[in-house]
């Protein structure tokens, strides 16, 4: 068999796609990094860009933040209100996360990796087709100019987004959960109360946050039932600031100015698919698209990748059974995500808080060791099945 190429082919030059080009690339692998946007400035627009502590080791790994930093990233802590105790307030040497808009994080992300030793970025190219059998896999991909070329490498990673193409040319069909809420937010400036904390309404059905980003820029959403869709087709601008002052302990307008239109998404249920087969990868949505209610999208790109990267890197470029690394990494990806998934696919049908969620709320309000343990799962640093430890479960019963 003709020798490929490279050892991976990469489709997809956003977050997850990046980070696994990077990443590869170091550990002395041949990475060709396909875009099929021209501009290396492009980015992602229909995103709120909060990044979870999670993910955190991944962005030092990659040498990103200390760019994102000089760029204004703001280190992320967030206060939650329910209707069972009001605020949980971030109590502060919980390990943080990122704000920044895609605006920056995806050019810098983008030059940072095209800048790699061995790595070949393709600019304006798609994948037209998937090839497979002799020669090894891979995809053709086709310029702005219709002209065609295949590349060949040991291993395609799809990081193609929760559209992705490659998964429906490979057959891999995803599993969809319903999402019963839907999405509009605005960029603004000089919101009060003013500060780097981010902060999230759970209001039951209805959601709403607002995140600040660097430059003093404040993304704030609204995510309210489907019910609500009309009242929002009807006047959207109405519709929205009516929502926003109604928030309790909400943010103030009043002296703010709003920087942007009004962005939104109707339509975001969330879907999972096995995150490898033999030959092929997913990372980052194309592996698993959850609520982004919760800030898990651009995290579990970076992790997603590097979990990758760790579990297939050697046997990529030094040989050996690369099937079974990539079941080595499904069987990471759902260990470490299946459970989130399938807490946050729950909580996205709007339903009702159950009496172990009402306790949990008053404790974490008010209880420091419980705040800890809600903190962990939040920020998608720890199981969710740490709820439960003996514990946990009888602090949350005095204090709640």
């Amino acid at each position: 068999m003709t020798e490929p190429d490279f050892d991976a082919v990469v489709v997809g030059a956003s977050v997850a796609g990046c980070t696994a080009a990077r990443l590869f690339a170091q550990r002395g692998a041949r990475v060709a990094l396909v875009e099929r946007r021209p501009d290396l400035d492009a980015y992602k627009t229909v995103c709120t860009h909060y990044i979870q502590p999670s993910a955190t080791p991944t962005i030092e790994k990659l040498g990103l933040a200390a760019l994102i930093e000089e760029h204004g990233a703001v280190r992320n802590s967030i206060d939650l209100w329910t209707p069972y105790g009001g605020w949980i307030r971030d109590r502060g040497g919980a390990p943080y996360g990122y704000n920044v808009t895609r605006q920056v994080l995806d050019p810098l992300l983008r030059r940072l990796t095209a800048e790699t030793p061995g790595v070949e970025l393709l600019p304006g190219h798609t994948a037209t087709e998937l090839l497979d059998g002799g020669g090894g896999p891979g995809v053709v991909v086709e310029d702005r100019h219709r002209a065609r070329r295949a590349l060949r490498g040991r291993l395609v990673v799809a990081a193609d987004g929760r559209d992705t193409h490659l998964a429906r040319m490979a057959g891999v069909k995803g599993r969809m959960r319903p999402h019963n809420r839907f999405f509009y937010w605005a960029y603004w400036r000089g919101v009060e109360p003013a500060g780097d904390r981010s902060r999230m309404w759970f209001m039951e059905p209805d959601c709403a946050y607002t995140f600040p980003n660097e430059d003093g820029l404040c993304l704030i959403l609204a995510a309210p039932h489907r019910d609500r869709l009309p009242e929002f087709r009807e006047d959207l601008e109405g519709a929205y600031m009516s929502y926003i002052a109604a928030l309790p302990d909400g943010p103030d307008l009043s002296r703010a100015t709003r920087e942007s239109k009004l962005l939104g998404k109707l339509d975001l249920p969330n879907v999972s698919r096995p995150a490898a087969r033999p030959g092929l990868a997913f990372v980052g949505d194309a592996a698993l698209a959850s609520d982004p209610l919760w800030g898990v999208g651009c995290g579990w790109a970076f992790q997603s990748a590097d979990w990758l990267v760790q579990e297939t890197a050697d046997t990529l470029v030094g040989g050996g059974d690369l099937d079974a690394a990539l079941d080595s990494y499904r069987k990471v990806h759902r260990r470490r995500l299946g459970p989130h998934h399938f807490l946050i696919s729950d909580l996205a049908s709007a339903r009702p808080a159950n009496p172990l969620e009402r306790v949990m709320y008053r404790s974490a309000a008010s209880d420091d060791d419980v705040w800890r343990t809600f903190e962990g799962i939040g920020s998608r640093r720890r199981s969710p099945a740490t709820l439960f430890a003996p514990g946990t479960l009888a602090r949350m019963a005095r204090a709640g």
